[in-house]
């Protein structure tokens, strides 16, 4: 049996917003963005969509829009592994990430959390081999 998760779904306030940040501060691919009438299937990810991808979905009620931002109840939700965490701590810095601590190397990884456009956070991850 081959198996793999495949998308995790990031309630965001706007479609177009979402796909800008995403794929200009992290510099994720967009992979879909299909149109269905009072809703879009839009998928971005960090690579051409053969790995695990971010569906954005619009917040469409009350309840939706108050997890905005705080999807994992304050928690790290989001890991990005990189081969080169340097490179890419600099890229997004540049590109206006806020990094919410000063890297820091653990026994399983350089890591720094960042914090995107809503306010969920993530950890930048460059695993030790």
């Amino acid at each position: 049996m081959n198996r793999r998760i495949a998308l995790t779904t990031l309630v965001v306030a706007d479609y177009d917003e979402a796909i800008a940040w995403y794929t200009g501060a992290l510099g994720f691919s967009l992979i879909d963005d299909i149109d269905q009438g009072d809703k879009r299937w839009v998928v971005v990810g960090p690579g051409d969509g053969s790995a695990a991808a971010l569906l954005l979905a619009r917040a469409s009620n009350d309840e939706q829009r108050a997890r905005i931002g705080n999807q994992t109840g304050g928690r790290v939700g989001f890991f990005l592994n990189t081969d080169d965490f340097w490179r890419d701590h600099a890229a997004m810095t540049a590109r206006g990430v806020v990094f919410l601590e000063t890297p820091r190397e653990e026994v399983y990884a350089t890591v720094a959390v960042f914090r995107d456009l809503y306010g969920n956070t993530w950890d930048l991850l460059e695993p030790k081999q």
